[in-house]
């Protein structure tokens, strides 16, 4: 079945300095791909580049089957990281505008609630809080019912409670069938929402794979965390290996039914302690072994690299 989201060996220059380095992507119908990286590591000219916003400099991008420029708007829904509409419109008016551009548009009401904003409200988009401001962005981008849905950082600014309204209406969406394609800096949405997670540096691919494989390639082991004064090295005659931290001491590998063994070698040796924390590997762990590990780009360029 052909991908509804495709990139083939995109790359992309701005007046000299790299964006995108070869980048090679395929989205299902119904998958949700979430894009996550460093700042400055090209999420948003991949993103406009698979929108029809931006040309790329070498390699082909197709949005459902065809050059995203020849796509049908109705079928396309886009909420880029900066969105600055007018201020003095309620979100009613301001959604009502966006549907005014489709023939065939929801009613802004219902694309308010379902986002968590009241449709009656009075309060002008410019002096809602951010959170109901990034609530109403999205009830914009969803009030043509797109089959394919583009989401730049849909939940900066909105608060925990808020983030996880809007991640349950990303996930009905994605079980009535809608590709949704979001970049993200919070790896819990990541982990939560995404069916394959591509991690972007310095314009290049080099990781992707789901959630779980990702973790389990990449995260490392399980760990238990000391904040001491003591050093590692007070353990050098024990079976663990641990490493230091600004904090303290770090115990890789050891598995949570553990945790008393390693409480037991300091008070063996007289050593304070302030907490321990057993911590288990996350997507966390693979963005930051990945994206801080040089190692981890074949060909890594040595000259900064900026999103544009």
């Amino acid at each position: 079945m052909e991908p509804v989201v495709a990139a083939d060996d995109v790359s992309k220059s701005y007046d000299g300095t790299r964006a995108l380095a070869g980048v090679t992507l395929a989205v299902p119908a119904g998958d949700v791909f979430a894009l996550i990286g460093p700042n400055g590591a090209g999420k948003t000219t991949l993103v406009r580049c698979l929108t029809g916003t931006a040309t790329p400099d070498d390699g082909s991008v197709s949005l459902l089957g065809e050059s995203p420029r020849e796509s049908g708007r109705e079928r396309l829904g886009l909420l880029p990281q900066s969105f600055d509409p007018p201020d003095r419109l309620t979100p009613r008016e301001l959604v009502a505008y966006y549907a005014g551009l489709y023939e065939d548009a929801r009613d802004p009401a219902d694309a308010l609630r379902e986002v968590g904003v009241e449709p009656d409200t009075e309060t002008w988009y410019g002096d809602l809080s951010g959170g109901e401001q990034r609530r109403t962005a999205v009830a914009c981008a969803l009030v043509n019912d797109p089959d394919v849905l583009f989401v730049d950082e849909p939940t900066t600014g909105v608060d925990p409670a808020g983030r996880r309204d809007l991640w349950r209406v990303f996930e009905d969406l994605a079980d009535a069938g809608t590709t949704i394609f979001l970049t993200t800096h919070y790896m819990a949405e990541a982990e939560r929402l995404a069916d394959t997670v591509g991690l972007l540096a310095d314009g290049r691919l080099v990781a992707e794979g789901d959630p779980e494989s990702l973790v389990d390639e990449y995260g490392g082991e399980s760990r238990v965390v000391v904040e001491t004064d003591a050093a590692s090295d007070a353990f050098a005659d024990s079976d663990f290996a641990p490493r230091d931290t600004d904090t303290g001491v770090v115990f890789e590998g050891v598995p949570a039914t553990d945790i008393g063994r390693v409480v037991d070698a300091f008070e063996s040796r007289g050593l304070a302690f302030d907490a321990v924390e057993w911590r288990e590997t996350d997507l966390e762990d693979v963005y930051l072994a990945l994206a801080d590990d040089t190692d981890a780009v074949d060909g890594r360029a040595a000259d900064a690299e900026v999103e544009r």
